[in-house]
């Protein structure tokens, strides 16, 4: 049983978690930002950029319109550190 524990474990580390900021209003009118980060392995930055972009697709949804990325920001490469990615959006018709 010791050593499922420790399986467990030692997964859950790998994977490490994500989070997201709230969506935030940008500088320009109908403009948007939204950050997230992950931590956890390599390919954190990859849950960070995925949560983010997730984030920004649901919040313009809601709204009964598609996200148009303009910018998007990154950071952190090492493993087992933060990954970060921070996304400015806006919010368009749907065609």
């Amino acid at each position: 049983m010791r050593g499922f524990a420790a399986a467990v474990l030692a997964c859950a580390s790998l994977v490490g978690c994500a989070s997201s900021t709230h969506v935030i209003a940008g500088d320009k009118p109908g403009t948007y930002t939204v950050a997230a980060s992950a931590t956890g392995g390599r390919m954190a930055w990859a849950r960070a950029h995925e949560l983010a972009m997730n984030e920004a697709r649901d919040y313009c949804e809601q709204r009964g319109m598609q996200s148009s990325v303009s910018m998007e920001t990154v950071s952190g490469v090492a493993a087992m550190t933060e990954h970060a990615s921070s996304v400015d959006f806006e919010c368009h018709p749907r065609f």
